[in-house]
């Protein structure tokens, strides 16, 4: 999985990784359907995908080689009254109207907007730029996981992920900071050190939250795993879940500051 994610990244054209940007929005939407449906919530899932598909493409400057732009506001503006006419149209009288249209609503925010932005980031910074935040998670979830399993004693969040420890995430943020900052002096070298510092300490914590963010909706829709996707691994959004919450500040931290 890495070895493609790496080809991804580093070899695909523009398009290509359009493509598989998309793609891996759909294939979370479809997940997260079937945890919408595990809840007992009405998921308009074509309209909720579409929507989420078209918002991660608007960032991109690939699509159809360029020779067209597609305006967010406009994508996130019909999103809204698309899918809010929809809830009209098939609520039923229970007490599920706000859960049924923020479900509905959420795939843009919680899969366009990140994965637009790690197009953004590609095609504005660069491969490596991308890499390194990719890099950083991959880094620190696998500290978090031997560390906790070697010194884990305290909880960090026992209701929504039993096996997560305080001590794992301390694992987290040293190894996933320390790499953030050492290899950014060569791939983001205009960053002060200060700054990258704080980016890979804000990064890993957000990865933190979007990994505690997924496993709160898996549990409480009754399951494991988002999908069985990946065997041994689960689904789709069981990989990016720490990507979806880290991305749009990295891409804030690189645009803006």
């Amino acid at each position: 999985m890495i070895a493609l994610a790496v080809a991804a990244v580093w070899y695909s054209p523009a398009w290509l990784f359009l493509l598989i940007a998309v793609l891996l929005v759909v294939l979370a939407c479809h997940e997260f359907a079937a945890l919408a449906h595990a809840s007992r919530l009405p998921f308009p899932t074509v309209v909720s995908t579409a929507a989420a598909a078209l918002t991660c493409a608007s960032f991109s400057h690939a699509v159809f080689g360029g020779a067209v732009s597609i305006p967010l506001d406009l994508v996130l503006l019909t999103a809204f009254v698309a899918i809010g006419a929809l809830s009209l149209g098939s609520w039923r009288g229970g007490a599920d109207a706000v859960a049924s249209a923020s479900a509905a609503l959420l795939p843009c925010l919680y899969f366009g907007l990140p994965l637009g932005a790690l197009l953004a980031i590609r095609e504005t910074y660069g491969p490596s730029a991308l890499f390194l935040l990719m890099l950083t998670v991959i880094v620190s979830d696998s500290s978090q996981y031997f560390v906790g399993r070697a010194f884990g004693r305290r909880k960090l969040a026992e209701t929504i992920s039993p096996k997560k420890t305080v001590e794992g995430a301390y694992g987290g943020f040293f190894f996933g900071t320390l790499l953030l900052v050492v290899l950014g002096g060569s791939w983001l070298p205009s960053m002060p050190i200060a700054l990258r510092v704080l980016l890979g300490v804000t990064v890993v914590a957000l990865g933190i939250a979007g990994d505690l963010f997924e496993s709160m909706l898996k549990r409480s829709a009754g399951v494991k795993d988002s999908s069985a996707l990946i065997p041994g691994h689960g689904g789709v959004l069981d990989r990016i879940d720490a990507l979806l919450f880290a991305a749009p500040v990295y891409y804030v931290v690189l645009r803006y500051v």
